[in-house]
């Protein structure tokens, strides 16, 4: 049973978020940091340093650039990770108990591609309009993969109610018997926040891409935003395969916060080991293999459940 948080639960929802956030991009950070052959302490601090280099830093401009649409769209990036963890329990307790709160997971992720095509569209600049475009391309790669994911877990539990996907969850986690749902959820997390192999939106090919020129608060609020998206996305994996708050000795909610950090950890250790793919290797990943791979285990699941 999922019980809903009063009022002030849902101000302290983006507090949450930013601090799983940050401790990831410090993580990731010192493990770059050690891989380069530094000592790795001095990396900690580093995306606290960053943000507040980038909150003194002057904002830029290109020529007849779309300042409402790209900072709108990075504003709705924003919004967009936030929105999505409103139904994302912690523990026992969450924002919003919805009845379709797998629909709403998703539908706050696909703002996700209008908002980043936005900021590449409104600089008026063709490294970001690249970086956009290339955005949008990811996302038609990895978006089905992701929905047959969420739908895998939703037929386990016969419910689109988040509480109800932990409640069927107990005694077995769904990653045990969804493992290929498990894998396939956590690349499309990856791409929806053009992280690590999938950074190619943002690659340096193309002199940053959608972010090419962002600068000041402005990039603040995008590169923020990512790491929001990826954070909220790790988060949603443990309710949906993990068991969510179930565990022996610590409290649930405490227990949410240790699965979602080891999904992170995961998630920085897979952007260290893969190298960014082009998105045209990777729609034919996509397309040829994980949409089939999804497919077939949404399959074995809904026969599961119907011999049952």
């Amino acid at each position: 049973m999922v019980d809903e948080l009063p009022w002030w639960g849902g101000l302290l929802l983006p507090v949450v978020l930013a601090v799983l956030a940050t401790a990831t991009a410090s993580w990731d950070a010192v493990l770059r940091d050690r891989a380069g052959g530094g000592p790795g302490r001095r990396a900690l601090t580093l995306p606290l340093r960053q943000a507040g280099g980038l909150l003194v830093q002057q904002r830029r401009r290109t020529l007849a650039a779309d300042v409402l649409l790209g900072r709108g769209g990075a504003l709705a990036l924003l919004l967009a990770a936030v929105l999505a963890s409103l139904v994302t329990p912690l523990g026992h307790r969450a924002v919003a108990d919805l009845s379709i709160g797998i629909v709403w997971f998703n539908a706050m992720e696909v703002v996700a591609w209008a908002a980043v095509w936005l900021v590449g569209w409104g600089a008026n600049s063709a490294y970001g309009l690249v970086g956009g475009y290339r955005f949008v391309a990811q996302g038609l790669a990895y978006e089905l993969p992701h929905m047959f994911a969420l739908i895998t877990a939703a037929l386990g539990a016969g419910s689109l109610r988040v509480a109800d996907v932990v409640a069927a969850q107990d005694g077995l986690w769904f990653v045990v018997w969804m493992p290929v749902a498990f894998v396939g959820y956590l690349l499309s997390v990856l791409a929806m926040a053009f992280w690590g192999p999938f950074g190619h939106p943002v690659g340096a090919d193309a002199a940053g891409g959608a972010a090419a020129e962002l600068s000041g608060v402005d990039r603040l609020v995008f590169q923020g935003a990512r790491w929001l998206l990826l954070t909220s996305g790790a988060a949603f994996a443990v309710p949906l395969f993990l068991g969510g708050g179930s565990g022996p000795l610590l409290p649930a909610w405490l227990w949410s916060l240790v699965k979602t950090l080891a999904v992170l950890a995961v998630l920085v250790w897979v952007k260290l080991r893969i190298p960014t793919l082009r998105m045209e290797r990777y729609q034919e990943i996509a397309w040829v293999v994980l949409i089939p791979l999804t497919l077939v285990q949404a399959l074995v699941v809904a026969v599961v459940v119907l011999v049952r």
